[in-house]
């Protein structure tokens, strides 16, 4: 389980990271960007996706239990 940082993220460096590691599995999340509504929370909106792309990021995630 993910835990809260001592020190503070750039949401905007971590939605690029996160796009980047998805184009390399090939897998793309058109909605993926920073929530500007909470600016001081620093939340990233990964927003909808469809099924079989859900599937294919969980088996990127954990591919053993992805098929489970």
């Amino acid at each position: 389980m993910a835990t809260p940082t001592d020190h503070p993220v750039d949401p905007f460096a971590a939605v690029e990271s996160l796009r980047m590691a998805l184009d390399r599995a090939g897998i793309v999340l058109p909605s993926l960007a920073v929530d500007s509504a909470t600016p001081s929370l620093a939340l990233v909106d990964l927003g909808r996706v469809r099924a079989d792309v859900a599937l294919r990021l969980a088996e990127a995630i954990h591919p053993r239990e992805a098929a489970a």
